[in-house]
């Protein structure tokens, strides 16, 4: 069993709110670490899988079934299937007034399931858990088959074959029953061909205008599906830096699939070795580093810089008046272009860091620095 690095957070927040609710994309661990928690005061809890018609009913009386269940806490999973249960939850949880008695799962952005839960502004916090990150699996596994496969658990965790198989199997129930559970009337064949051009385009500048085209849908219904896509954790839209420099900054945000091992399912990429030659290595590189880094890291907000003269830096941390400049580079021994000497010299952040995928840390010049993935993340100055 992989310890989630979140789980003592999740421990805290119980101990603190009287509500936690814990939301992440299918399959990425929520039901098995709340299953962890649990194990550790098992007679304490109740716990509900909306997904299970039997325990679907035992809420058809929400207030009924809380009231039944007396002092124990009450886990509730894919609660986003219930929306209408958050109000309920308020009269119940003032009614006790007491810390760490529901935790609810969500396969849901905090966004979509905070539009549920207003009534209970001020009783409950909301934690996003991610499929495994490079510091969960360091210990025991190395970067490549993370690079291949992503972080889900199930694709992780199988041999190249079944783990391609898995994430087919992933793409096709997310569009043909995920976001239909969710509310959203998308065609999956609409949803298939845009999330192969976000594949096709990972890391790069999003054009609306061309992909409206491209899918014979206007661009307010593309910027709808983006929306969407986001909220149900598939996609990841990184910002433009924004600051009074006064250069041509380019506005357009950048696009990733946020599983490096969905993005290959989208590319057909089955081996390690088939990834090496394809076009898309370095981008997926660039994708799977950020995604580790902002999800470990979420008290530091991430942006790019990208300058019409040519100045690039592919991922800018801020946190207050604090600025840390990343390039990411898959290379051993990796080169930087004056494009990003430039944005340094325009941005001015505390330090710089080129990360690769493995090596000795070494610097490039003063307050730059060479450094893997794994190395930076275990870094002081992340700490906020």
């Amino acid at each position: 069993m992989i310890e989630r690095r979140l789980q003592a957070e999740v421990n805290r927040h119980i101990h603190s709110f009287p509500v936690v609710a814990l939301s992440g994309p299918r399959q990425c661990g929520k039901s098995t670490l709340a299953k962890m928690i649990i194990s550790h005061n098992p007679e304490s809890w109740i716990y509900l899988d909306l997904e299970r018609p039997s325990d679907l009913r035992k809420l058809d009386d929400p207030e009924l079934f809380f009231k039944s269940t007396g002092s124990k806490q009450v886990c509730i999973d894919e609660v986003q299937l219930r929306p209408e249960l958050f109000p309920v939850l308020r009269s119940i949880v003032d009614e006790k007034w007491c810390n760490g008695q529901i935790l609810l799962l969500g396969s849901a952005s905090p966004e979509l399931l905070r539009q549920g839960s207003e009534t209970l502004a001020g009783r409950i916090s909301f934690l996003e858990l991610t499929p495994f990150t490079v510091s969960e699996i360091s210990e025991w596994e190395n970067y490549k088959d993370q690079l291949l496969k992503g972080g889900f658990p199930r694709s992780l965790l199988s041999d190249d074959d079944l783990s391609f198989l898995w994430r087919e199997n992933f793409l096709k129930t997310y569009v043909e029953r995920d976001l239909i559970s969710l509310g959203f009337q998308l065609s999956s064949m609409q949803v298939i061909r845009l999330l192969k051009m976000c594949a096709h385009s990972q890391g790069q500048l999003f054009n609306t205008s061309k992909i409206s085209e491209s899918l014979g849908v206007s661009r307010a219904t593309v910027n709808r599906w983006i929306d969407i896509l986001q909220q149900t954790f598939m996609l990841r839209r990184l910002e433009p830096f924004e600051s009074n420099i006064k250069k041509r900054l380019i506005k357009s945000p950048k696009l990733y699939i946020r599983d490096c091992g969905i993005l290959h399912g989208l590319l057909e990429i089955r081996s390690f070795q088939n990834l090496l030659g394809h076009p898309v290595l370095g981008n997926s590189w660039e994708g799977y580093a950020i995604e580790n880094i902002l999800s470990e890291n979420r008290k530091w907000q991430g942006s790019f810089y990208r300058t019409s003269q040519g100045a690039e830096i592919d991922l800018i941390l801020s946190t207050g008046l604090r600025h840390i400049a990343l390039e990411f580079k898959v290379s051993l021994a990796p080169k930087v272009s004056r494009g990003f000497w430039t944005a340094l010299d325009d941005i001015k952040p505390e330090s710089a860091w080129v990360i690769i995928p493995e090596g000795e840390k070494y610097p490039l010049r003063e307050n730059v620095w060479v450094i893997s993935l794994d190395d930076f993340l275990k870094l002081d100055i992340l700490a906020v």
